[in-house]
């Protein structure tokens, strides 16, 4: 299966919001089973987006994981990015 790049911004001012819905989101993330890997962003220390590789069947099914997301679903992001993403070191 193709691997898919899901970049994710926070909106300003959210870190409240992360962290009360972090906790879902780190149990959908691993019940998944197509988290390849994945982790915060960080600016000026602080968590300010997230980064996840999936490992799905295409792009549709990228785009259903980031739906479904607790952090998509309580309206953290301001903006959610979707690519396919090729291994080729490590």
């Amino acid at each position: 299966m193709p691997y898919f790049a899901v970049i994710c911004r926070d909106k300003p001012d959210s870190l409240d919001l992360r962290m009360q819905t972090r906790a879902d989101h780190l149990r959908y993330a691993e019940e998944s089973g197509v988290l390849f890997l994945g982790g915060p962003l960080i600016e000026d220390g602080r968590m300010a987006g997230s980064l996840a590789i999936l490992d799905v069947a295409d792009l549709d099914a990228a785009k259903a994981w980031a739906a479904d997301d607790p952090y998509g679903k309580a309206g953290l992001f301001a903006s959610v990015e979707i690519n396919e993403w090729k291994r080729v070191i490590g």
